[in-house]
């Protein structure tokens, strides 16, 4: 069916950047940066300054270094009391705001009222020579320092000033130019910075019996159960059914830890002895670090660990130590599982915990995040709009984050990153964020949304350079807004295309996610909970990557009710059913005459397969292959987007997205209301989920001959040629005999693991990637 046209504002947009500077020369690369717009920088390494004046009473000064360029001016950390001070700072100045012709160092003495001049260093910009990374760095010189007429005076200072790109190695580190208005407390805000996410281990505490607890209350039987808390993590056994002091459970509690492991588990086993009240009967502590690592299926030891019980004495609480009850468990790491702490759709990295299990890489991804246009002023700033823009990448356990451009509605980055690539069925999440942070006052402010933007990998062909503009889209309560463009450069490159076509018959996800599946309700909550702990970490990082940003880029609120994503749901599914409509209307046609030469020629072409029934498979496959390589005319060719038609964001219904934003739990004032509309919400929340779930498989039957993914069209159309050969030389008697075995095959012949026909069809992309 064909798609209406988007609004132009919206829309993908391919663009021409000057890109490739750092080409191939001879056999030397000039530039590793190759996908984005080389950057011109004035580079200033501040190292060291020796035999300083002194300048106090004291008989000693308190340096610094100012260095100036026309307007710019940056300056190095002071020492106090000290004549021969090591700073070792590097500035950065871009030469696209060069405004002057020479650059000057000053060193000068801190005072309290006016800082005093102790010489200085001039160089003219024409005589600055230029450094082509990969060149080893520039070494530093000594220069002697010059009042300001020129004269030599007493101090010298060690400097390197050279003229190079950002793809230096200095570049990260540096201050720059951009950030002149920026406090010294805002400086390391704005640098660019690559964080990991923290390993992530799901912990299974299998809880078997108790033995010997003694309950206060010696007349009733105890109705015991075992809580086990993990950081703000809480799960219960049921009430065990043996009421005695000897319980029995049985049962699987599963909890998220991220390494290194810094709080233990918590059990308690408690007494239900009324209504509300529970009487702790033993406790104890369990280290992670003590705990064993599976990587399969087999279980793993068991221990009894004890239990202390603690009383309130006078108002301090002891240990009990007459009596020693136990409890048994089977505690592990499981390392063969990989933990989802993104959502399922947009999944960046599919591997199990456990490096031991992890396959070579198949592929690298590298990004140029070239610049953006058009973003909105997202603060006020002295009376006027501005914007402080940076952006950040995810891709499996690496975050990048770039630099922040202050004061710019059109920021120029042009950083490259690269990522090892696993598995092509993956997706890499950008965002754009307004830098709330920088200025030092506003410490309770939160860094802006600006725009999101997704990449399936399986889409993109390999080696080829990928220039677009995309649109970054935000939906507000008033509707939705393009917030800006964000212009980027991509490149999947892949190592091996054997490894690469052979993974899409593999499993989607590790083993141990089919051998011992973990239900639905519990994938939830430890998703929840693994955003939570990764949200922490980054948080903690310096500078941090704050909570509201990660949790954007992990579409933390993807489960919640929405009657807008409802709907567009439900017409994905009209949309894949809209080709079954489409052939009945078209068979109505035929059985009624309608173009009498195609229905003689449907009648000649029935007779011969009703006369040949072996011909009607080697047909149906040779149809398909037909029809894909027709529609390799039409492939896409640029990469999917935020589709607002596809989400139904520009028709949304004002009472519909008031209450998408209304929280949760609702607003409403009346008691009675809140409870209807919440349970109303979380109901048709999981609706909404499969529903989308139906509309993500019948999308990936479209494409199969569609050539989203390029890799996985050839292989179908490839089987569709060769099932269409073997089919035409087999017999058809054969065929539906060996069928019909293997589809009634024993049990002892049937693996746990889903098939490889199975596996490639999940791999396939769908349109949950453009969905808002």
């Amino acid at each position: 069916m064909q798609k209406p046209p988007q609004p132009q504002d919206f829309a993908l947009k391919e663009t021409s950047p000057n890109i490739g500077a750092g080409s191939v020369t001879g056999d030397k690369l000039s530039c590793t940066y190759d996908l984005v717009e080389q950057m011109q920088y004035l580079y200033v390494r501040v190292v060291k300054a020796k035999d300083l004046p002194a300048k106090d009473v004291t008989g000693s000064c308190d340096p610094y270094v100012e260095v100036k360029l026309g307007n710019y001016k940056g300056v190095t950390r002071h020492f106090e009391k000290k004549s021969n001070p090591e700073w070792n700072q590097v500035f950065a100045f871009s030469k696209d705001r060069l405004q002057a012709s020479f650059l000057e160092a000053v060193v000068k003495d801190k005072d309290v009222v006016l800082d005093d001049f102790m010489g200085r260093v001039i160089f003219d910009l024409i005589d600055i020579p230029k450094r082509i990374p990969p060149d080893s760095p520039l070494a530093p010189q000594w220069y002697r320092l010059e009042d300001r007429k020129g004269v030599k005076v007493k101090g010298e200072l060690m400097l390197a000033v050279w003229m190079g790109t950002q793809a230096d190695e200095a570049f990260p580190d540096a201050w720059h130019s951009d950030a002149a208005t920026v406090g010294p407390e805002g400086v390391n805000n704005i640098r660019s910075k690559v964080y990991l996410s923290p390993k992530l281990w799901y912990v299974r505490v299998n809880v078997i019996e108790a033995q010997d607890l003694l309950p206060n209350d010696k007349s009733r039987y105890p109705e015991v159960f075992v809580k086990v808390m993990h950081g703000n993590q809480v799960l219960r056994t049921r009430i065990s059914q043996s009421k005695s002091i000897n319980p029995m459970w049985n049962e699987d509690l599963m909890f998220v830890a991220a390494e290194p492991f810094e709080e233990p588990l918590f059990l308690t086993v408690e007494d239900r002895v009324g209504s509300g009240k529970d009487e702790i009967l033993g406790k104890c502590v369990i280290a992670l670090q003590n705990v064993q690592r599976r990587l399969d299926h087999k279980p793993v030891n068991t221990r009894w660990f004890n239990l202390e019980k603690h009383m309130i004495i006078d108002g301090e609480q002891k240990k009990d130590i007459k009596f020693a009850s136990r409890i048994h468990l089977r505690i592990c790491l499981d390392g063969g599982y990989h933990v989802l702490d993104e959502s399922t759709h947009y999944s960046s990295d599919l591997r199990p915990t456990a490096k031991q299990l992890w396959k070579s890489s198949i592929g690298i991804l590298e990004v140029g995040v070239l610049s953006a246009v058009g973003l909105m002023p997202m603060k006020t700033k002295d009376g006027r709009g501005t914007t402080d823009a940076y952006c950040v990448a995810k891709y499996g356990q690496k975050w990048v984050r770039t630099r922040t451009i202050v004061d710019s509605f059109n920021p120029k980055w042009n950083e490259q990153y690269i990522w090892e690539v696993f598995d092509p069925c993956t997706v890499i999440t950008m965002g754009v964020f307004d830098n709330g942070h920088i200025h030092g006052g506003d410490k309770g402010g939160k860094d802006s949304k600006i725009g999101k933007v997704r990449i399936r990998l399986s889409t993109l062909e390999a080696d080829r350079v990928y220039t677009h503009s995309y649109p970054l889209l935000v939906l507000h309560p008033s509707g939705v807004k393009k917030t800006g463009e964000i212009q980027l450069a991509v490149r999947f490159t892949c190592s091996s295309l054997i490894n690469m076509l052979h993974m899409y018959s593999h499993p989607l996800l590790p083993k141990m996610h089919y051998i011992h599946p973990l239900s639905v309700i519990q994938l939830d909550s430890l998703r929840h909970q693994a955003m939570q702990i990764v949200s922490m970490r980054l948080s903690r990082a310096e500078p941090p990557l704050r909570k509201e940003v990660v949790e954007y880029m992990l579409d933390v609120d993807s489960h919640m009710w929405s009657m807008r994503r409802s709907k567009a749901n439900f017409f994905r599914i009209m949309g894949v059913l809209s080709g079954l409509i489409a052939v009945g209307k078209w068979l109505d046609q035929i059985c009624n005459w309608k173009n009498p030469l195609t229905t003689i020629l449907i009648h000649v072409l029935y007779i011969i397969l009703v006369l040949y029934p072996e011909l009607i498979l080697p047909t149906i496959f040779l149809y398909l292959f037909l029809i894909g390589i027709w529609n390799f005319r039409w492939r896409p060719r640029h990469p999917p987007h935020m589709d607002t038609r596809l989400s139904h964001a520009d028709a949304a219904h004002p009472d519909e997205r008031d209450e998408e934003f209304d929280t949760f739990p609702t607003s409403r004032p009346s008691d009675i209301v809140r409870m209807r509309y919440d349970r109303l919400r979380s109901i048709a929340g999981r609706v909404q989920t499969v529903v989308g779930d139906l509309a993500t498989q019948g999308e990936r039957f479209q494409s199969l001959l569609s050539w989203r993914d390029p890799r996985a069209t050839t292989l179908f159309v490839t089987f569709c040629l060769i099932a269409a050969i073997v089919l035409y030389v087999t017999p058809f008697q054969v065929v539906a005999l060996l069928g019909g075995i293997y589809v009634l095959r024993h049990p002892r012949f049937r693996h746990k693991l889903p098939s490889a026909p199975l596996n490639f069809f999940r791999r396939l992309p769908a349109r949950s990637d453009s969905m808002l």
